[in-house]
């Protein structure tokens, strides 16, 4: 399937490849299945074939993916906090557990923020959660636009540096987001250890 993808989005002209690509990265933050990091390794290994410009890409995909971040952000700031008032999500998680949340991201959101975008399933929900805590903007979107660019700068030198082996790049990929992958369902295991801890204190 993701050769196919390949093949249409090659036989695309450069303008379109670009919005297609910066489409994926903006859908990432609001449908977190959307594979964003392997629609740009795509796109660095179209770049190695002269179609279009590798470091264009990452700072296109980078502003489509941030700017989409930021939008989750203002809107879970908005609207949040109120969908955790009433029905299933205030039993998910009460008010002590969004009271804890609050503290939590007020003390280490910042640093939680930068490496949570670098996490599957994680990058896509932390800042719309701190919009929900009321985290500072600049607090929020800072670190998440930083470590953004860090994650896709990598996927495009890994693409550009291992040219136009797109077999090989497609491995390291699935390789990284496998072992980011555990560590993130680690990572949930704890939350979901310490939320029950935070009920049982209630």
């Amino acid at each position: 399937m993701l050769d196919r993808f390949l093949d249409w989005l090659a036989a695309l002209p450069a303008a379109a490849q670009y919005a297609v690509l910066m489409l994926l990265s903006a859908l990432e933050n609001v449908f977190p299945p959307v594979p964003a990091d392997v629609a740009v390794g795509l796109g660095a290994f179209l770049a190695q074939r002269g179609e279009i410009s590798a470091p264009m890409l990452g700072i296109a995909c980078w502003g489509a993916n941030t700017v989409s971040a930021a939008g989750m952000y203002f809107l879970a700031r908005a609207h949040g906090e109120s969908l955790f008032q009433s029905g299933w999500p205030r039993r998910l998680v009460p008010p002590a557990t969004l009271a804890a949340f609050r503290r939590l991201y007020a003390r280490h959101g910042v640093f939680g923020i930068f490496i949570s975008r670098f996490l599957p399933g994680f990058r896509a929900g932390v800042t719309p959660f701190a919009g929900v805590v009321g985290m500072p903007p600049l607090r929020a979107l800072v670190p998440a636009a930083l470590a953004s660019a860090i994650w896709y700068a990598l996927i495009i030198a890994t693409g550009s540096l291992l040219g136009l082996n797109w077999e090989a790049v497609k491995a390291l990929l699935e390789g990284a987001n496998r072992g980011l992958g555990w560590i993130s369902a680690l990572l949930l295991l704890g939350i979901v250890v310490w939320m029950r801890k935070t009920r049982r204190r209630d």
